[in-house]
């Protein structure tokens, strides 16, 4: 298989003269500046913790459970301080996922989502419904997990103060929902993944103080093992995310009238190893993470046989081997399945047909559709299984040494570098725009 990294040496200009042309493309300056100031926004409101709630109590418990450190990443930082944002993005995540998978399953539901824009502004409606209850659910749910804790989390638990809380969460979610749907309108990155990018780089001070804090010298060589796993995270996701494979295209030539020829122009078909950039992660973390917070909640049931089989899920689910084996295997799915929603081989083929161009020995029409599903499925295989190992690196590491932030914290790496990446891509594609625009 022929494909290649597109490497630093291959662009033009500088990083002094992107800064320079970022700086210069009003459209480009005022989107950055207007995703600063978001993420601000939800800094602050990540920092406004709700009332009636033990804060010492909070952070001892998530000390305890490894499983709400994960939900505190994917929250982005909200969940320890139980802020009005406590839930972050996660329920709209969970809508997304839900409606993505009925797509592939409702005949209707695919109809839908393949009516080009209008189709998307319908699903991306009811996605945007139906984050408003999976959010009071969710809510519920932590609550319940917090007011059960032996750590006398809750200071007051008298109905009104429970439907408060309900309703300030969802409605934080809400709001940062329209917040990164915003962001995502500003073509410099996507919205809900920045969000989760700016919670991890502010909870970053804090996780390298508790990393040094808990050192001694025995975890020398396990730190040493964690820091070579994060120079080969970065180095591979980027080689991954920037590698394509690209399919020469011939367009025929066209005679008109009188006046000569058109056409006849050999090109390139650029596909990309990654073309889910982050996504797969979130969502693997999201489907991970379901049944422990759904076990969390019933873990002090009064039928013993439910918090029995509460308590079996969650030391399931504890277990490196387990949770190792299904985020590998869920980060392949998720990568081959939103591949098959964003790259379509049959309106390529069409487009191609329709414009007179051809793959070099492959006929148009089906075929081509063929050929194009038969190399992406291959090129796929390739940068699913590269993701996924680089995924459970450091959980194999964690194992080595013993330490939970490892895991949360080589999880945090993978997203934050898909994402700096996928900004960077949305970016100096407007100002390759801008380029062709002005001349």
């Amino acid at each position: 298989m022929n494909f290649r990294a597109v490497g630093m040496s291959e662009h033009n200009s500088t990083m002094w003269e992107k800064l320079q042309a970022m700086w210069r493309v009003k459209e480009v300056r005022n989107g950055l500046f207007f995703v600063f100031a978001m993420m601000i926004i939800f800094r602050i409101t990540a920092h406004i913790p709700l009332p009636g709630i033990d804060l010492d109590a909070l952070h001892r418990y998530f000390q305890a459970n490894q499983v709400l450190g994960l939900l505190n990443l994917f929250s982005g930082g909200t969940v320890r301080n139980f802020a009005v944002v406590a839930l972050g993005v996660a329920p709209y995540i969970t809508a997304s996922i839900i409606f993505q998978l009925l797509a592939m399953i409702v005949p209707r539901m695919e109809e839908i989502q393949k009516d080009g824009e209008a189709g998307r502004q319908r699903i991306n409606q009811w996605t945007r419904l139906a984050t408003v209850p999976l959010a009071i659910l969710q809510s519920f749910g932590l609550i319940q997990i917090l007011r059960q804790s032996q750590f006398n989390i809750l200071t007051r638990t008298d109905l009104l103060h429970m439907v408060t809380l309900i309703a300030t969460v969802t409605a934080g979610t809400v709001f940062l929902m329209w917040i990164g749907e915003l962001i995502s309108e500003k073509k410099v990155g996507n919205g809900i993944s920045l969000l989760i990018f700016a919670g991890i780089m502010a909870d970053l001070p804090q996780s390298a103080s508790q990393l040094l804090a808990s050192y001694d010298s025995s975890q020398f060589f396990t730190y040493l093992i964690y820091a070579a796993i994060a120079v080969a995270t970065v180095v591979g996701v980027v080689f991954i995310t920037e590698g394509q494979r690209n399919i020469p295209v011939q367009y025929a030539r066209q005679v008109r009238g009188t006046t000569g020829s058109i056409g006849g122009v050999s090109t390139h078909l650029p596909l990309r190893v990654n073309m889910s950039g982050v996504i797969p992660i979130i969502f693997a973390i999201s489907i991970l993470m379901f049944p422990t917070v759904v076990a969390q909640f019933f873990v002090y049931a009064r039928s013993a046989w439910l918090a029995n089989s509460a308590q079996w899920v969650i030391q399931v689910m504890q277990n490196q081997i387990v949770y190792g084996g299904l985020y590998f295997a869920l980060v392949i799915a998720f990568t081959f399945f939103y591949s098959s929603i964003v790259f379509h081989p049959e309106q390529i083929a069409e487009n191609l047909q329709k414009q007179g161009g051809f793959i070099l020995g492959i006929r148009p029409g089906k075929p081509t559709a063929d050929y194009l599903t038969y190399v992406t499925n291959r090129i796929n295989l390739i940068g699913a299984l590269f993701l996924g190992v680089i995924a459970i690196l450091p959980i194999l590491a964690q194992g080595a040494g013993g330490n939970r932030l490892l895991a949360i914290g080589g999880t945090s790496l993978l997203i934050v570098v898909s994402v700096v990446i996928e900004s960077v891509k949305q970016v100096e594609s407007q100002l390759t725009m801008n380029d062709y625009d002005a001349v």
